[in-house]
């Protein structure tokens, strides 16, 4: 199988019928009414979705995390992806607007090691705070937009790991600016290919301390006022 192969190439194993239940995922997904994504088709949804989702798996900080919290899940990668791919992970989808988490939560329904929450990071920081081993976050915004809204949920000892496309020096320097005010340490971006011609970075921070009260900030801030 073809998404077996993709991960097989970046040093992941999937099982095969891990793999099926992610593509019949998939065919799931393209029946929706509603528009939950603007990839469109099987072999894209194979690469950008699926693949993309599984590269988080060669940093053992995702795929051996006891939990895992994906902020901003949407249509549910890689959150629902990485959950299929290990079951043993207690993932948790946050999600703010209702109707992707309508989905998500019709989407997890077989899967039992998913919960869906409807919140706002910043409100889910509040009552639930450093609860996760890791957070992940694809195209939440810039690095430390990401870094805000993911730390606060991360207990000391855990990492927040943040998908990227081509690396940015501007931008590496905002988010390590960022990740000491938040008690994050960067470490190395780690380069994968999920699909030919893809330049996509995991950038993994090290929770070194506990977040200050201070973050994060009133809903909406992070991404109007970043701190970097």
């Amino acid at each position: 199988m073809r998404l077996v192969e993709a991960c097989a190439r970046m040093g992941v194993a999937l099982p095969i019928g891990a793999a099926a239940q992610l593509v019949a995922l998939l065919d799931q997904l393209a029946l929706e009414s509603q528009n939950l994504t603007a990839i469109e088709g099987l072999e894209a949804g194979l690469e950008r979705h699926l693949a993309d989702s599984l590269a988080g798996l060669v940093l053992p900080a995702v795929a051996e995390a006891p939990t895992l919290i994906d902020v901003g899940s949407g249509a549910g990668f890689p959150g629902l992806a990485l959950a299929v791919a290990r079951p043993g992970v207690a993932v948790t989808l946050l999600e703010s607007e209702g109707r992707k988490a309508d989905w998500l939560r019709r989407a997890s329904a077989g899967i039992p090691n998913v919960q869906v929450v409807t919140a706002r990071s910043e409100e889910l920081a509040a009552a639930e705070r450093e609860r996760w081993s890791c957070a992940t976050a694809r195209a939440l915004g810039p690095l430390p937009v990401a870094l805000e809204l993911c730390a606060p949920l991360v207990a000391p000892g855990g990492r927040v790991v943040v998908w990227r496309g081509e690396r940015r020096a501007d931008e590496e320097e905002r988010g390590a600016r960022a990740a000491r005010l938040l008690a994050l340490e960067p470490e190395a971006p780690v380069a994968v290919s999920p699909f030919p011609g893809a330049r996509r970075h995991l950038h993994p921070f090290l929770k070194v301390a506990a977040t200050s009260d201070r973050f994060p900030r009133r809903p909406g801030r992070a991404a109007r006022r970043p701190l970097a």
